[in-house]
């Protein structure tokens, strides 16, 4: 089970992910994307599903033509842990 980020670890984390945001009342970050189109959008999205079942760690998300929202939290953690960064700096490793 991940380990939930806490104190320098938490902030150092999300200091070095500078386009996510804290989801409010949750433990939680979130990113909101906009792609040229549909197709561009469910690329992105395909590449982050075949990265995350990798890692046996899934988003919420959810699209809307060529918008796509992500929020990551580690529920087995109870919130944000070194999971979500990885999964977070791979997914700004594709834009």
């Amino acid at each position: 089970m991940a380990a939930k980020l806490e104190g320098k670890a938490r902030s150092d984390a999300l200091a070095s992910l500078r386009k996510w945001t804290e989801v409010p009342g949750r433990d939680a970050i979130q990113r909101s994307l906009t792609f040229a189109d549909f197709n561009h959008a469910w690329g992105f999205m395909t590449r982050v599903a075949l990265a995350a079942e990798k890692a046996d760690h899934h988003p919420e998300w959810s699209n809307v033509y060529n918008k796509v929202t992500i929020v990551l939290s580690t529920h087995d953690a109870g919130g944000l842990s070194a999971k979500d960064v990885a999964l977070a700096k791979f997914i700004d490793s594709l834009l």
